[in-house]
């Protein structure tokens, strides 16, 4: 058969433009293909992808052992529901709650899925165990946060254009001010069933709290009876120098959600995950998912878990991000008014007198290096965790060009 004719970036932008929602704005290219850190646009160009989709792809694109267990399992079995067993959600949830500690999982597809899991469960635990009033349970959240575009938690964003025409909202949601220990503290009260919260948050701008915030946040939690349950979607599995971000503070919290990366870039693969304390709370009929511990899913999960511990990712994302982190330091770009992050989590913000984020990475594109602006102010760098040094050394010479135009 023929090879299709070649087209045009363009052609393919118009395309989109026409045929697809507008609900987002990405950069003006169209990729084909992926290996490792790199991508490839239609017209052959290479590009240093330093976004790694919004840490999905920690292990790196199309990571030979991942590929080759999904292709395995295509040849096996894909879904049967969860109206039957099948053998590979058993042995991935096992394998899963070894690696964090934990006594079950309960697998999910999106991360909004497993954050709208853990919301349940933690409501359920509220009412069963702590004895709160029905229909009055309420869970903390954090300003800026970021969990999802669901309409429970777009709810309870504090970002006016994810909330504005959704309404009307889940309630049971109060917000306190990210970072802050003590709002903590005197926003619980006695419906508080729940602490929701990120350990950095990833949209607001790679918000870094400060130092023994998690700590302190398990700590008021435990003394208060409240479930502390850590978003680790973003953060988790090494992107930030640990398996878990949550071991920066040493912190285990009672419910964790990870998603993501679990998935290696393959196969959308989430979880909730918790002790038996919370996760017996569900019954059959409580809560579910046809795809969620799918056998494809869940064989990908395996494999996705095997790279990040066998290749030690989380160690080459400590010990390369703060290198990384100095660097950009180093290069003292007047436009640049704080380079701030953990592990290969990184934001650059851009002075608001230099103007916005996408500029710059509109530049940076343009010298085959594929970042995105977040919170209109910050260019996010998350490349893979497979990245070399020798790689991200290159990347500095063209991220320091662009950060010294006068105007990219």
């Amino acid at each position: 058969m023929p090879a299709p004719p070649a087209r045009a970036t363009e052609s393919w932008l118009k395309e989109a433009e026409r045929y697809s929602a507008h609900n987002y704005h990405p950069l003006p290219v169209v990729l084909e293909r992926g290996e490792g850190v790199w991508v490839w646009d239609v017209e052959g160009r290479r590009y240093l992808d330093m976004l790694s989709s919004y840490s999905a792809v920690n292990q790196g694109h199309l990571h030979p052992a991942i590929v080759a267990a999904a292709r395995t399992q295509l040849d096996r079995l894909t879904l049967t529901s969860r109206a039957f067993h099948n053998d590979q959600m058993g042995p991935f949830l096992r394998e899963l709650c070894e690696a964090v500690g934990y006594d079950a999982a309960l697998p999910m597809n999106t991360g909004a899925e497993a954050v709208e899991t853990a919301i349940k469960m933690v409501r359920k635990w509220g009412y069963e165990v702590r004895g709160i009033p029905a229909d009055q349970a309420e869970i903390i959240v954090c300003d800026d946060n970021f969990h999802g575009r669901t309409t429970t938690i777009v709810g309870f964003s504090s970002e006016d254009q994810y909330r504005d025409g959704f309404g009307p909202f889940t309630p049971g949601f109060p917000r306190i001010p990210f970072g802050d220990a003590e709002a903590l503290r005197a926003a619980i009260g006695p419906n508080t069933a729940g602490f929701l919260v990120e350990p950095i948050q990833g949209e607001a701008g790679v918000i870094v709290p400060p130092e023994g915030y998690l700590r302190a946040a398990a700590d008021i939690c435990r003394e208060a009876g409240v479930a502390l349950v850590a978003d680790e979607i973003q953060t988790g599995l090494g992107r930030t120098g640990r398996f878990l971000c949550s071991e920066w503070d040493e912190v285990r919290p009672d419910v964790l959600i990870v998603g993501k990366a679990l998935g290696g870039g393959i196969y959308p693969v989430s979880a909730a995950i918790a002790d038996r304390e919370f996760m017996d709370l569900f019954r059959p009929g409580d809560h579910g998912s046809t795809f969620g511990g799918n056998p494809l899913g869940a064989a990908v999960g395996r494999a996705s878990l095997r790279v990040i511990l066998d290749e030690d990712l989380s160690r080459r994302s400590d010990e390369l991000g703060s290198w990384f982190m100095e660097e950009l330091r180093r290069i003292g770009s007047p436009h640049v008014e704080e380079v701030r992050g953990r592990g290969l989590m990184i934001g650059v913000v851009i002075r608001e007198s230099s103007g916005p984020a996408r500029p710059f990475c509109e530049a940076l594109e343009r010298r085959g290096i594929l970042a995105k602006e977040t919170h209109h102010q910050v260019v996010r760098f998350a490349p893979p965790l497979t990245v070399s040094r020798a790689v991200l050394q290159d990347a500095l010479l063209e991220i320091a060009a662009v950060l010294s135009e006068s105007c990219p």
